[in-house]
């Protein structure tokens, strides 16, 4: 239980860095909300894209899924910056 908490945190923290840095100019948001985001990112892409029909029948790693939550986290970051009227720099 534990190990899966700090996985989804350090999840949540590559995820929210790599949809920060997809994103043109600053964001000026803490990495506490980044890595937030970042998980509220890749739960909401990783749901939709399993409802959408995707399954790993191979293993390994699941790169659909990791590209879907950097996308869902790099908007939800855009519309936290729209929600709080921080501009970015």
């Amino acid at each position: 239980m534990i190990g899966t908490i700090i996985g989804a945190i350090i999840v949540g923290a590559i995820i929210g860095a790599l949809a920060r840095l997809v994103l043109p100019g600053r964001q000026s948001i803490s990495t506490v909300v980044t890595v937030i985001l970042g998980i509220l990112g890749s739960l909401i892409a990783s749901w939709l894209v399993y409802q959408l029909g995707y399954s790993n029948e191979n293993g390994g790693f699941q790169f659909i899924p990791f590209l879907a939550g950097v996308v869902v986290a790099a908007l939800l970051i855009v519309g936290y910056g729209m929600a709080t009227g921080r501009k970015q720099v």
